[in-house]
């Protein structure tokens, strides 16, 4: 390890921004960058000694590999993150497009299926069960943790207790496929009548073994889960139509019927996901 890597890897150290996961990931970025940095010929004597060229250089390197936008465009901003601080912002460009890395439609990038190689990996049936749960309902992190299967299962849907969900906010969703049903017999199975935390830890201390495992086996998008549950569910309750995310019609460009199947669509989906507002659904189907 040379001298900018050793300094980068304690700056990451003594920083607490971010889940574990986004910090490890951050770690790995950092120190990636560093190598690239010493095979442009550049020798950092440290983390305060980047400059605008290092960062042209790290670009131009990442574009002559191929690399697509999107993954310069993560790069870029850890990146930034190292030079906000080592107090070093103005070494970099205000836009990623100054550097002719063009803009990702970022909310395409989000929705993810549970992987289910990845997922066999996972050694803690209850985090299993916990992303199973995320994928066949569309449920929050803290959520999936803090289930309990003997009160949620109502028959025909489940019932999230506010305690659970973010702003305090109780919710139902209803089961409309198979697969929901057979994820929920499984959670009964595993919990009885407890929450998906085994005996032994509490919350916080569940949720970092969740962390690391998901990030251990390569998991390091599980709110995308909810991403992909929120399109899936747009499609059923719209009669079949895609969302703009997944390259359905923009909103503003429906007219009579259909610009009224979309926004009941939006409503229903907005309640299911524990949100208030129908402009929140933009977030995960775009228009």
């Amino acid at each position: 390890m040379d001298a900018l890597a050793f300094d980068l890897k304690n700056l990451c150290a003594q920083s607490k921004m971010g889940s574990f996961a986004t910090r490890a990931n951050r770690h790995d970025m950092l120190q990636a960058v560093a190598r690239d940095i010493k095979s442009l010929g550049y020798h950092l004597p440290g983390a305060k000694s980047l400059k605008p060229k290092h960062v042209q250089g790290l670009v131009t390197l990442w574009q002559s590999q191929g690399l697509k936008d999107g993954t310069i465009a993560n790069r870029l901003s850890a990146v930034r993150w190292w030079a906000e601080k080592v107090n070093k912002k103005s070494v970099m460009l205000r836009h990623n497009a100054d550097y002719g890395v063009a803009p990702v439609r970022r909310m395409e990038k989000r929705a993810q299926k549970l992987d289910r190689e990845k997922l066999t990996k996972i050694d803690d049936p209850y985090i299993a069960m916990s992303l199973e749960l995320q994928a066949a309902f569309g449920l929050r992190r803290e959520e999936a943790i803090k289930f309990n299967p003997s009160y949620a299962d109502q028959g025909n849907g489940i019932q999230l207790r506010g305690s659970w969900a973010k702003g305090g906010r109780p919710r139902f969703v209803p089961i409309t496929h198979q697969r929901q049903r057979e994820v929920l017999d499984c959670a009964h199975a595993l919990a009885g009548s407890c929450a998906l935390i085994p005996q032994g830890r509490n919350y916080i201390e569940h949720l970092k073994a969740y962390e690391y495992q998901t990030l251990r086996v390569g998991l390091r998008n599980t709110h995308g889960l909810r991403h992909g549950w929120a399109q899936w569910r747009y499609k059923q309750l719209s009669g079949g139509m895609d969302c703009p995310a997944k390259g359905g019609p923009d909103p503003k460009t429906l007219r009579g019927r259909e610009w009224e199947i979309d926004q009941d669509a939006r409503r229903q989906l907005s309640q299911e996901l524990g949100h208030n507002r129908i402009q929140i659904t933009k977030t995960y189907l775009g228009g």
